[in-house]
C-alpha cells in the first residue's frame, strides 16, 4: 500500500459509510464484503491541482482514478451545476473552485475566453467579468468571489511573452492588494504566471502559490536558481503544469502561440531547480476540453514528473498527499481511519513504475466502487 506518504507493507484496509475505519490490524475482522488484492497496489485517490472543468470533465477525471480536482477558473453559472453535481453524485471527481479568476481588463484568459463562447461556452453562461484596476477594489472583487463560492483566489500575471503575444496585465501593487484583501478573507492565493519576472511579482505580492513552473529561463540559468531558493525560503509551493507546456509546445510549432520548442525544455529545468530547492511540488496538467485531457492529462503529468528525476513516490504524492495538505484538504490525499474513502486498487506497483497507474483495477470514490 502507498499510504499518500510512504509504501507499507501488506495490510488491511476497512471502509463504512464513505470512509476509512481502520488500517492494519485493527481491519482484519469480518466485513460485508472482502476483495482480495494480493499482488496489487492500494493507494488513494489523485488529486489534479489544476483543471478547468466543464460539461463531462469531472466524469472523465474520475475514470482515470482522479479522484478529485482543483479548478483554476469557471464561470459562476456552471460552477453551481458543477459544484451540485459532485456534491450528490459519486461518479464523478470531487471539485474545489478559484471561481471567477481576477486579471486585468483583456488579460490573459479573456481573448481564449472569448473564442470558445458558443463551442464548449454557453454565451448564457458568460456573465459580466469583473476587473480590478485600482488596489481600492480589491476587497469588494474578494467578497464577490466569496459569494460565487471560490475555495481559493486565483490572480493572473502574464504578458503573453510565452505565447508569442502582447497582453495587458494587472499592476504589482493590484497584485498585492488581491492578495492582501484575500488573506484577510481566510483564503489562500494562487498566481498564474509562466516567466520568472511574473514569478517574482507574485512573490512580492505574497500569494500561497504559483500555478506553473516558468518556461523563460534556460535550464541551468543561475537566475532560475536564486528564484527556486527564494520560493522555498517564502513557503511557497508550486503546481508543476509540465504537461501544459509539452501541450502548447506539441500542439501548434512554429506558430506564434508556441514561438519555439525552449519552452518545455525550460519548464523541466525550471522544475528541477525547484526539486533542488525543496519547494513543495503538486501536480497539475491544466486540464482543459482539449489538451491536456482531464485524468489522462494528469496520468500524463506524472510520467513526465518522473522523466524530469522525480521518484515515483515524490510522484505519487504530489498527486495525493502533498496538493492535499497545501489546500488543506484534510479528508483526503491519504489512507489513514477517518480519511475519505477516495481510493484507487492498481495492477502492479506503481511506486516503482508510473505507469502501472493505467492498470486500475477498481476505482472508490467517497467509498462508492465505479463501474470498470
Amino acid at each position: 500500500m502507498f499510504d499518500g506518504e510512504r509504501v507499507i507493507a501488506a495490510t488491511d484496509v476497512m471502509l463504512e459509510d464513505g470512509l476509512i475505519i481502520a488500517v492494519g490490524a485493527a481491519a482484519a475482522g469480518a466485513a460485508d464484503v472482502e476483495i482480495d488484492a494480493r499482488g496489487e497496489t492500494l493507494m488513494p485517490g489523485l488529486i489534479d491541482a489544476h483543471t478547468h472543468t466543464f460539461d463531462g470533465s469531472s466524469a472523465e477525471a474520475l475514470r482515470y482514478g482522479v479522484t478529485s480536482e482543483l479548478d483554476m477558473f469557471c464561470l459562476p453559472r456552471p460552477l453551481a451545476r458543477y459544484r451540485e453535481l459532485a456534491d450528490h453524485r459519486d461518479d464523478v471527481a470531487d471539485l474545489r473552485s478559484a471561481g471567477t479568476v481576477a486579471t486585468a481588463p483583456g488579460g490573459h484568459p479573456i481573448p481564449l475566453l472569448a473564442s470558445l463562447v458558443g463551442t464548449v461556452i454557453d454565451p448564457s453562461d458568460v456573465t459580466e467579468i469583473e476587473f480590478v484596476t485600482d488596489p481600492a477594489q480589491a476587497p469588494h472583487f474578494v467578497r464577490a468571489r466569496l459569494e460565487e463560492g471560490a475555495d481559493y483566489l486565483k490572480i493572473i500575471i502574464d504578458d503573453g511573452t510565452v505565447h508569442g503575444t502582447d497582453l495587458p496585465v494587472m499592476t504589482p501593487a493590484v497584485a498585492t492588494a488581491l492578495t492582501e484583501a484575500a488573506h484577510d478573507a481566510g483564503l489562500r492565493v494562487i498566481a498564474h504566471t509562466v516567466t520568472a519576472a511574473e514569478a517574482n511579482i507574485a512573490l512580492d505580492a505574497g500569494v500561497d502559490g504559483l500555478a506553473h513552473v516558468w518556461a523563460d529561463l534556460a535550464p541551468k540559468a543561475p537566475a532560475s536558481r536564486r528564484l527556486a531558493e527564494r520560493i522555498h525560503a517564502q513557503g511557497v509551493f508550486v503546481v508543476t503544469t509540465l504537461a501544459y507546456f509539452e501541450a502548447i509546445t506539441a500542439q501548434r510549432p512554429g506558430t506564434a502561440r508556441c514561438s519555439h520548442t525552449g519552452h518545455y525544455t525550460n519548464a523541466v529545468g525550471a522544475l528541477r531547480a525547484l526539486h533542488r530547492a525543496g519547494v513543495p511540488l503538486l501536480a497539475g496538467s491544466d486540464a482543459t476540453p482539449f489538451v491536456p485531457a482531464h485524468g489522462a492529462g494528469l496520468h500524463r503529468e506524472l510520467w513526465l514528473l518522473t522523466q524530469a528525476g522525480l521518484s515515483a513516490e515524490e510522484v505519487l504524492a504530489s498527486a495525493t498527499s502533498v496538493p492535499a495538505l497545501h489546500f488543506d484538504l484534510a479528508d483526503r490525499g491519504r489512507i489513514a481511519p477517518g480519511m475519505r474513502a477516495d481510493l484507487l486498487l492498481i495492477e502492479g506497483d506503481p511506486t516503482r513504475d508510473i505507469s502501472a497507474l493505467s492498470s486500475r483495477t477498481a476505482v472508490w470514490r467517497r467509498g462508492v466502487r465505479q463501474a470498470r
